[in-house]
């Protein structure tokens, strides 16, 4: 793959901040892309004309709009959209869980991808032409004990994309996800070990993905390489999940 491959493009990465979303920012500037960051909180480690990093409530309309001007003032025409913006939540059994806790999680990972892809997706049809990469994960496929508003979350992730991806079939805008299993960075690092060793039976493979892994399918998917793929759902599970 030419390492250039997504040179002039315009992309908007939501959780730009995060370990995942940090990785696939890199790998989409390395592959030629100017990328804007939206995020909570605005990095100040920001260099050089390929990266813009924004303060953004992704589960606000409003505050996605005007991060989305300043975006287009700064790079132009918006090309590609990575939602990797989410949070794990409680771990705990979902008889547990509290009404308030369901729903932050749902803001955060569901609503979240919902909100930027509407503000975004029609200028990806008036244009003809767009990549919208949903960050779901295998937790969603399969269901996971004591993680039942993450997995609803990322189920609905799975679900919307396969959604958006026919009704914007005809459009040359392309929508598909990712399911990854336990990925060795960021929200990893808040599970328990002992958890972590119970995920980690799971995997064939017997070792988890890595970012760099998620962000490298992010940058073929928001490429010009990838063109009969939409509403579709790509694993990085190590052969955790068989479907």
């Amino acid at each position: 793959m030419n390492n250039k491959a997504l040179a002039g493009k315009v992309a908007v990465v939501s959780g730009g901040n995060g370990g995942v979303g940090s990785a696939i920012t890199t790998r989409l500037i390395n592959d030629g892309a100017q990328v804007a960051i939206l995020d909570l909180t605005e990095r100040q480690d920001v260099s050089g004309g390929e990266l813009l990093s924004i303060a953004c409530d992704v589960t606000s309309p409003e505050s996605v709009e005007r991060s989305l001007e300043r975006v287009r003032g700064a790079f132009g025409t918006i090309q590609v959209l990575v939602n990797a913006a989410g949070i794990l939540g409680p771990v705990a059994s979902a008889v547990e869980i509290d009404v308030d806790a369901w729903r932050l999680v749902i803001e955060a990972n569901l609503t979240s991808t919902f909100v930027c892809c509407k503000a975004i997706a029609v200028e990806m049809i008036n244009a003809g032409y767009g990549r919208i990469i949903n960050i779901a994960s295998v937790q969603g496929k399969e269901g996971t004990s004591l993680a039942g508003p993450y997995a609803a979350s990322k189920a609905g992730v799975i679900a919307f994309t396969k959604t958006l991806g026919k009704e914007l079939a005809s459009t040359g805008v392309l929508v598909n996800c990712i399911t990854p299993t336990a990925v060795d960075t960021g929200m990893f690092h808040e599970i328990a070990i002992e958890r972590r060793a119970d995920m980690l039976a799971r995997i064939p493979m017997g070792r988890f993905c890595s970012a760099h892994e998620v962000a490298a399918m992010t940058a073929w998917l928001a490429g010009d390489q990838c063109s009969f793929s939409t509403g579709a759902v790509f694993d990085l599970s190590g052969g955790r999940s068989s479907y």
